[in-house]
């Protein structure tokens, strides 16, 4: 069963977002050439996280177009950048794409359990590192908001794993986002996970490290989750919402994706790929099939 529904869910998630839309919308754009391709323009943008730090990113927008459909293109979990390829671009789109961490909008780094984050602040919903993180998502989707090759009424979000639960997060705190495509989105169901589990794979066996560093760390963990559940944040996310499972996939399980998308309540498709946890080429196409219909 997922985790319960504090009651206080909606009072937590408001107030977070309150904070977002209140925050200074600072941003600054500047031309990044060797980036840009026959379809889109590749300009590089800066704007100011919510704790006051410099985020950096990138816009792709078709060339000569203005009022385009738009998406915010969200990174799966890490520190790298996600670059403006064939899966962070559409033809006739803009999107936007930025690094959580304050790293260069092109950053390359592997993944190391050393430079993980999944615990930082776990032990409460209100220091959790992806409260944050959800807040500069949700500055990002103001900024694409802003920029004049966006349409600000036809904006969606986009993501695998991370970036698809952020997908998901975010549409239920943000009405800027009209439309989701979230492939295989993580931390749903998570408890049943947890208990279900005799092993655990990286990055989760990060939490669950932190979970066994204390007495009584478990319990506020599990406390913390119940607030960032994509199940739970699911139940809030209304608008035309497209979910797929990896049939292979071991670190995002498809019976996680089938409590996600059974939470939705609006419109919502779920398609289920032979493959593992990672990216597939039919993202390309059907995601964009998807917003064309639904933006």
């Amino acid at each position: 069963m997922p985790l319960r529904l504090p009651e206080d869910f909606d009072s937590f998630w408001s107030e977070t977002a309150a904070e977002a839309y209140s925050a200074p919308l600072e941003y600054s754009r500047s031309v990044q050439t060797d980036k840009s391709s026959d379809t889109h323009v590749i300009e590089l943008i800066d704007f100011r996280g919510i704790e006051g730090e410099t985020l950096h990113g990138w816009i792709a927008y078709p060339r000569g177009e203005v009022d385009c459909p738009s998406f915010l293109w969200l990174p799966p979990y890490g520190r790298w950048s996600m670059p403006p390829n064939e899966y962070g671009t559409r033809e006739g789109f803009c999107s936007l794409s930025f690094n959580f961490f304050g790293e260069t909008a092109f950053h390359e780094e592997a993944y190391t359990p050393a430079r993980g984050y999944f615990a930082d602040g776990a032990q409460s919903p209100s220091t959790w590192v992806y409260k944050t993180m959800l807040q500069n998502c949700l500055l990002a989707a103001r900024v694409l908001h802003a920029q004049p090759e966006s349409d600000p009424d036809r904006i969606a979000a986009m993501g695998m794993s991370q970036g698809g639960g952020f997908s998901i997060w975010l549409a239920g705190v943000c009405p800027i986002i009209k439309a989701v495509c979230a492939d295989m989105p993580f931390l749903g169901d998570i408890e049943r996970v947890l208990s279900e589990a005799s092993y655990y794979r990286y990055p989760i066996k990060e939490l669950t490290d932190f979970m066994d560093s204390e007495p009584g760390m478990k319990e506020k963990v599990i406390n913390s989750l119940c607030y960032f559940d994509t199940v739970n944040q699911a139940t809030r996310c209304a608008v035309p919402t497209l979910v797929s499972a990896g049939l292979k996939d071991p670190a995002v399980r498809p019976g996680q994706v089938d409590a996600i998308y059974d939470a939705l309540p609006g419109v919502k498709q779920k398609r289920e790929i032979d493959w593992g946890h990672d990216w597939h080429e039919s993202m390309v196409s059907t995601n964009l099939d998807w917003l064309l219909e639904h933006l």
